[in-house]
C-alpha cells in the first residue's frame, strides 16, 4: 500500500485526488439542484416530500451520499493538505502584487472560499438534513415527511436566505477556478479544448449558484 501513500502525499496525487472528488461533487450539484426545483412545484410541497423520502430510503441513493459525505471530507482534508504544503515551499519574500498580476481572485482565494461553503453545509445540513433524519417532522397529507414545511420555514426569514444567496456567491467564484483547474491537473490541456472547457466552466460557476440561489429567493418574496 506505499503507493497510496506516496500518492495522498505527494503534491501531484492530492491535486488529483482533489479534482477526480471536486468533478463527482460538480455532478451532484446538478443532480440537487433538479431535486430542489421541487420546492417551486406549487403543490404545497407534495413533489419535494416525495423527492426527500425518495434520496432518503432508497438504498442505492443512501449509498451513494454515503460516497458523497465520503468525497466531500476528502475534497476538505487534501485542499487543507495542499494549502499548508504551498505555504512552505512559497518563499518567504513572496511578491503579493506579481501573484495578484498573474492569476484570478478565485485562485488566489480558494481556501477562503472553501471555507464560506464549508460553513454553509454545517448550516445547510444541520437545518435539513439532520431535520430530516431526526428532527420531529409531521407527516403530509400523503403520509410522508413535510420537509418542504421545514424549508419553507427557514426561507421565509430574510437572514437565512442572506446567508444562502452570500454563500452561493462564494461557490460560484470558487467553482469558476475549480471547474477548469480540475480537467487542468487531469491532463486536458489542449489548445483547442482548453479554452471551451474555461467557458464552459464559466457559464456552470454562474448559472447553477445562480440557480440555486433563486430558489429560497422566490420562496421568501412568495411567502
Amino acid at each position: 500500500m506505499s503507493w497510496l501513500s506516496d500518492t495522498l502525499t505527494s503534491t501531484i496525487g492530492r491535486k488529483l485526488v482533489m479534482s477526480l472528488t471536486g468533478l463527482f461533487l460538480i455532478i451532484f450539484l446538478v443532480v440537487h439542484l433538479a431535486g430542489n426545483f421541487q420546492l417551486l412545484a406549487g403543490d404545497g410541497g407534495v413533489a419535494f416530500n416525495e423527492y426527500a423520502k425518495f434520496m432518503t430510503s432508497n438504498p442505492l441513493i443512501k449509498f451513494t451520499s454515503y460516497g458523497l459525505y465520503a468525497f466531500i471530507l476528502i475534497h476538505i482534508v487534501m485542499s487543507i493538505a495542499l494549502a499548508q504544503k504551498n505555504k512552505k515551499a512559497r518563499p518567504v519574500g513572496y511578491d503579493k502584487v506579481k501573484g495578484s498580476a498573474n492569476s484570478s481572485f478565485s485562485s488566489r482565494n480558494m481556501g477562503i472560499l472553501g471555507f464560506i461553503i464549508f460553513v454553509f453545509l454545517v448550516i445547510h445540513m444541520r437545518s435539513f438534513w439532520y431535520e430530516m433524519h431526526w428532527g420531529s417532522i409531521p407527516m403530509d397529507s400523503a403520509g410522508n415527511k413535510d420537509l418542504y414545511k421545514v424549508v419553507s420555514a427557514a426561507f421565509s426569514q430574510w437572514w437565512y436566505v442572506a446567508i444562502y444567496v452570500v454563500c452561493m456567491v462564494g461557490l460560484a467564484f470558487h467553482l469558476s477556478h475549480g471547474f477548469s483547474s480540475a480537467f487542468q491537473t487531469l491532463g486536458v490541456n489542449h489548445k483547442k479544448y482548453t479554452p471551451f472547457i474555461k467557458k464552459l466552466g464559466i457559464v456552470y460557476a454562474i448559472l447553477i449558484p445562480a440557480a440555486f440561489a433563486s430558489i429560497p429567493l422566490i420562496m421568501f418574496f412568495n411567502s
